[in-house]
């Protein structure tokens, strides 16, 4: 059967499960027996057209959906009441590399993007330090002074700078996720100018001679940090991309589970940018931390993240071959 075909006569039964399966997740008091009975059913049905579209079209944005609604619909059928840290060690564990997975190639691009604004600010200042001044956001850069990197942070508030660079960070990263709806062009702005920002600082630092005291400032907490951008900036995109290429099925739909997909992706960046924050707030300006400790943070940091994602990797994996055994 044509896949557009399938998509058309199932549909039906595959909201309907969704429904269902949201209602049970809020614990609805008003779920009867019959409820469950039709889950049970939706449930299996839905199991047999997954197994069908794997076998066929294994990375169609079908299969990928199919798998998603499987896999919610198997832990309300076979597993116990889920505790709330049950649910939250899911979501962050294996659901949301899951996520990052299908939309790797988004959040690449947006890495791309960064570092091409990067580029284009570092070269800029290099063949002129006065390009800085066009660069950089009016009166910033008469405030930039390598030969004063780190004065003055032992007298800051570290709580309450730790708090406004979080809601800071949120609200960029907010941003890059709604303005998805400018057909991505607004992520793509947002991820240049920063980019061009972080460039142009380092040119000036690197021919001031302290680019290593620069980026022992900047590495700490922006691992995690650009982590989360790339994510919620990979997330704007591929709204703007399934406004624009809504594919082999109704545009409405399309662009409702990427909107859906997207704002999962934003909120498990949230914590994310917290612990950026938290860093940026309290390691970054220490004076009693050496430079060499702050570029261990930073790799600590990244070694943290990376064993995430391949432990996330292997339970998603070995998630979906336990589907694949119960959809045969």
């Amino acid at each position: 059967m044509d896949l557009t075909s399938f998509w058309h006569t199932h549909k039906a039964s595959w909201a309907e499960l969704e429904q269902l399966v949201e209602r049970f997740q809020k614990k609805n008091k008003g779920i009867q027996a019959a409820d469950i009975d039709r889950l049970t059913l939706l449930y299996k049905k839905t199991s047999a057209h997954l197994a069908y579209v794997r076998s066929y079209y294994p990375t169609d944005e079908l299969t990928h959906y199919l798998n998603q609604l499987v896999s919610r619909a198997h832990n309300l059928t076979y597993k116990q009441q889920a505790s709330s840290w049950q649910q939250i060690t899911y979501f962050f564990g294996t659901y949301f590399i899951l996520l990052i997975q299908k939309r790797l190639w988004f959040m690449a691009i947006a890495a791309f993007l960064f570092l091409l604004g990067g580029v284009f600010g570092y070269a800029a200042v290099m063949i002129d330090p006065l390009n800085l001044y066009y660069v950089l956001p009016e009166g910033m850069a008469e405030q930039i002074d390598p030969t004063r990197l780190g004065e003055g942070h032992d007298s800051i508030n570290s709580p309450v700078i730790s708090t406004m660079i979080m809601t800071n960070n949120m609200r960029v990263a907010i941003l890059a996720f709604v303005s998805g709806v400018t057909f991505g062009l607004f992520p793509i702005y947002l991820l240049l100018f920063n980019g061009l920002l972080v460039g142009a600082l380092a040119a000036v630092y690197q021919q001031a001679g302290s680019s290593y005291a620069f980026w022992a400032y900047i590495l700490p907490h922006g691992v995690i940090e650009l982590t989360a951008i790339f994510i919620a900036g990979g997330a704007g995109l591929y709204m703007g991309y399934r406004m624009l290429v809504p594919g082999k099925y109704a545009r409405k739909h399309q662009f409702l589970e990427a909107v859906k997909e997207s704002a999962q992706l934003l909120l498990a960046t949230l914590p994310l940018f917290f612990i950026a924050g938290i860093i940026e707030g309290f390691i970054t300006p220490s004076t009693t931390l050496s430079l060499e400790a702050k570029y261990f943070v930073a790799i600590s940091t990244l070694l943290i993240l990376v064993f995430w994602y391949v432990l996330g990797q292997r339970r998603r994996l070995s998630y979906n071959a336990s589907l694949d055994l119960i959809s045969k």
